[in-house]
């Protein structure tokens, strides 16, 4: 079961509400006129969420989706403040958002480890009758109820975070490329299945103590009509989207049964551009997979396609380790141009012609700004 990986939950939560507020009054020796001595109810313990790097599922929360904070503690006598309810925190792995079940606004994104938000509020507690006493009130027996907590329900969605994402069509070579470049296991067989969960690996470059590294993540197969729920894809096609880089692995083999490596990569590429979240203008690298045992047609065709597109090919072979260093390195470096901004400097994005929307945007504010000069006479005038 701990091996299940779960990246969706909905979970209901309550924070502690506050203690009641106490009515009392000093009766103590040689004090004939104490007066009021009824202390504050505490605050109810807060539902916090921090995010950890001990986490990689939300597999807890699934099957315990209800939490609850402890309650403040009554006010009593003499003046004492009831004690504060415990706050309850719940750890989420890095790359989790939050987002309100009911309104679906997005609370948080917790992108880095640590990060610690308050999802509910404790409830504030209760006055006790102390606060009620005035120069002509001097025996008030008022005193307030707790305030309830905070309640709400919480959608928690996981994305991945990694450097590079592999994608491709099921029984390319993804899980075996993770094995040979990272110290990941994932389940390899050599009959056809397809991955059932994303695996992450850390691939290290250089020489201790001056190594680099970056994350890699198998994203499991797509096929046609993922965007839309066909196979697994569309549990997956959100991992992407945090990704730097993907490489996309295409079986150059007649092991696949499919044909036309080309029609491969444009299938793919459509069904990340349905997804609609600019997936496919991510910085890609092609790789075909299996050159071992490959079909020269195919590889001619994929290598035509790639110079077409200007993209970058890389032949491997997980089998024999062909092409896997260069690989390694190549994706390596892209990760590293990316990370220290160089990347987008030397490829630079098409400039956008803007239209109408400029021109809404310039009316717009000359209108605000007679607006405001009219308003301005019209104080002048009185």
């Amino acid at each position: 079961m701990d091996s299940m990986f779960i990246d969706e939950a909905i979970i209901r939560i309550k924070a502690g509400d506050g203690g009641n507020g106490c009515m009392a009054f000093r009766r103590e020796k040689f004090v004939p006129r104490g007066g009021p001595s009824g202390g504050d109810g505490g605050h109810g313990g807060d539902i916090v969420m921090e995010s950890s790097e001990r986490h990689n599922t939300l597999v807890h929360f699934r099957f315990n989706p209800e939490y609850k904070g402890e309650r403040g503690r009554h006010g009593e006598g003499s003046n004492c403040t009831g004690r504060d309810g415990e706050s309850v925190v719940l750890k989420v792995p890095v790359g989790t958002i939050l987002y309100d079940q009911e309104t679906g606004q997005r609370i948080h994104d917790f992108s880095q480890p640590d990060e610690r938000i308050v999802v509910a509020h404790g409830g504030r507690g209760g006055r006790g009758n102390q606060h009620f006493a005035t120069s002509t009130h001097q025996a008030p027996t008022e005193h307030e109820q707790g305030f309830p907590g905070e309640e709400r329900v919480l959608r928690l969605e996981l994305k991945l975070l990694a450097d590079v994402g592999l994608v491709g069509y099921p029984n390319v070579g993804k899980s075996t490329l993770v094995s040979r470049i990272s110290a990941a296991k994932p389940k390899i067989a050599d009959y056809p299945f397809t991955t059932l969960q994303p695996n992450l690996g850390v691939v290290t470059i250089g020489e201790m103590p001056d190594e680099e590294s970056y994350v890699v993540a198998d994203i499991p197969g797509l096929i046609e009509g993922a965007h839309k729920g066909t196979g697994l894809g569309i549990q997956f096609l959100r991992h992407i989207e945090r990704t730097r880089v993907l490489a996309h692995l295409i079986d150059v083999s007649d092991a696949s049964g499919r044909p036309d490596p080309v029609a491969d990569f444009k299938v793919i590429m459509e069904e990340l551009k349905s997804f609609g979240a600019d997936l496919e203008k991510k910085p890609m690298v092609v790789v075909a997979s299996k050159i071992d045992v490959a079909n020269p047609e195919k590889v001619d065709a994929l290598r035509k396609l790639c110079k077409k597109r200007k993209l970058d090919l890389y032949e491997i072979s997980a089998v024999t380790g062909k092409g896997i260093p260069e690989l390694k390195y190549a994706l390596g470096k892209r990760v590293a141009e990316i990370r220290a901004g160089t990347y987008a400097q030397d490829h630079p994005a098409p400039i956008k012609k803007v239209g109408s929307s400029r021109k809404a945007k310039k009316k717009e504010e000359s209108r605000k700004r007679v607006s405001k000069q009219a308003a301005f006479k019209k104080r002048q005038t009185r």
